[in-house]
């Protein structure tokens, strides 16, 4: 499959003409206004779109991305890794990835990671395949700001 990736930015018009909708297989709640915020924020953060496109110009995939300062080394993290799902299985992930793992190289990354949702056996195969190891677990604590606990200053972690 000939593929062209592009980068976008959040003022690109195809943000939300072709990434918002890739995105949102992945996370069906992300409205509209609520993905153009998080693009233009995530963006300042450094994360950046990376599209792949057919040869018609539709958008099949996307990875966002950043490069992370780690005490493990320099990281290139991959925040969503998405192809469309009529595309699946036609290699558009793999050139994503490939081409994640070459900027990696170029920035002098010591390693690309990801998080993958534990019930997405679909990407974890994917992911072993393409010589990724389970290196850590990823924890989570959902926060209300009304609702956060108190920490005392002799609990807490060192």
């Amino acid at each position: 499959m000939n593929l062209t990736l592009t980068d976008l930015a959040p003022d690109d018009p195809r943000m939300s003409a072709d990434v918002a909708p890739l995105i949102r297989t992945l996370r069906p709640q992300l409205t509209a206004s609520a993905f153009a915020a998080f693009a233009e924020e995530a963006y300042g953060q450094g994360l950046r779109f990376t599209v792949a496109y057919d040869a018609t110009g539709r958008g099949l995939g996307v990875a966002t991305h950043r490069l992370l300062a780690t005490s493990r080394g320099r990281v290139l993290f991959v925040d969503d890794l998405v192809t469309a799902p009529e595309s699946r299985g036609r290699g558009v992930g793999a050139h994503l990835l490939a081409e994640l793992e070459r900027r990696a190289l170029a920035a002098a990354c010591a390693r690309v990671e990801l998080d993958s949702g534990t019930a997405n056996v679909h990407a974890h195969r994917f992911y072993h395949a393409r010589r990724m190891t389970i290196g850590a677990l990823h924890f989570g604590l959902d926060i209300a700001a009304d609702t956060a606990p108190e920490v005392a200053p002799d609990t807490a972690p060192e």
